[in-house]
C-alpha cells in the first residue's frame, strides 16, 4: 500500500519493476552484413532470461528483432517467386487469421488498398517456419505469417515510406473488424521478426534469418517482460 505521505510526489518507489530486455547492434561503417544479425540473435539469446515463461516450459512472453530491409534477400525471392527484381522494395509482414476466407479478406484488402496509394503488390510469401521450436501454448496461437513484397511503382523516392505508412493505417482501419490480423512491420526501410517465443527460439523458429544474405548494418532486438512480473509488484 502507497504511504499517504508520498501521494502528492511525483515519484514513488512501488512503481519501480523489471523492465524488458532490449539492445542493438551496429556495423560501424554502415556496410550490411549477416554477421550483425547473427550477433544480434546471440545477444537475444542471452536475454531470455528477462522475459516469463510458459508452464509448458518453452512458450515465451514475445521476442523479436528489427533490421533494414535486406534487399539482396528479398530480391532473391522475388525472382524466385516469378517477379523481375526490383531496385526498391517495401516488405510488409502479416499475421493472418487461420480461418482462409478472413485471411483471403484480408489479402484482397492490402492489395487493392497498395494499389490505390500508388505502390505496386508483387507477390505474397508465406514465410518458413520451424514449428518445433514452439512451445504447446504459442503453437496453439501460432498466426499464419506472410508476408507481401512491393514496388515502389508510380510513387515518388521520397514519398514512398510515407505512402507505405498512410496504406498500412488505411489496412489496419478497412480490417479493424477481422479478428487475428495484425500488422508486425510495413515499410522499405525495416522489418520485423517476432512471436510469442523467448529470445533463444527466434532464430531457430525463422529460418530465414540464418540466410546468408539476410544481411543488415543494424539490428534491434527485444524480449518482452509481461508487466507486472517486477519485483516491486502490488
Amino acid at each position: 500500500m502507497r504511504n499517504p505521505g508520498r501521494d502528492q510526489l511525483l515519484y514513488d518507489p512501488l512503481d519501480e519493476h523489471d523492465a524488458c530486455g532490449v539492445g542493438f547492434v551496429a556495423a560501424v561503417s554502415g556496410c550490411a552484413a549477416h554477421n550483425i544479425v547473427e550477433n544480434a540473435l546471440e545477444a537475444l539469446s542471452n536475454l531470455t532470461h528477462r522475459g516469463a515463461v510458459d508452464a509448458d516450459g518453452r512458450s515465451g512472453d514475445g521476442a523479436g528483432l528489427l533490421t533494414q530491409v535486406p534487399l539482396k534477400f528479398f530480391r532473391r525471392e522475388a525472382e524466385r517467386l516469378g517477379h523481375p527484381s526490383e531496385d526498391e522494395l517495401a516488405v510488409g509482414v502479416f499475421f493472418l487469421p487461420p480461418d482462409e476466407a478472413a485471411a483471403s479478406r484480408c489479402r484482397e484488402i492490402t492489395t487493392r488498398v497498395i494499389r490505390e496509394y500508388g505502390a505496386t503488390p508483387l507477390c505474397w510469401r508465406q514465410v518458413p517456419v520451424d514449428e518445433s521450436a514452439l512451445g504447446a501454448k504459442s503453437l496453439s496461437t501460432a498466426p499464419r505469417i506472410e508476408q507481401l513484397l512491393i514496388a515502389r511503382g508510380g510513387v515518388s523516392c521520397t514519398q514512398f515510406e510515407n505512402a507505405l505508412y498512410r496504406a498500412r493505417r488505411e489496412i489496419e482501419q478497412q480490417t479493424s473488424a477481422i479478428e487475428n490480423f495484425y500488422i508486425p512491420s510495413f515499410s522499405s526501410r525495416t522489418i520485423v521478426y517476432k512471436g510469442l517465443l523467448t529470445g533463444s527460439q527466434l532464430g531457430s523458429f525463422y529460418p530465414d534469418l540464418s540466410e546468408p544474405d539476410f544481411e543488415s548494418p543494424l539490428a534491434v532486438f527485444h524480449q518482452r517482460r509481461r508487466p507486472g512480473f517486477g519485483r516491486n509488484r502490488r
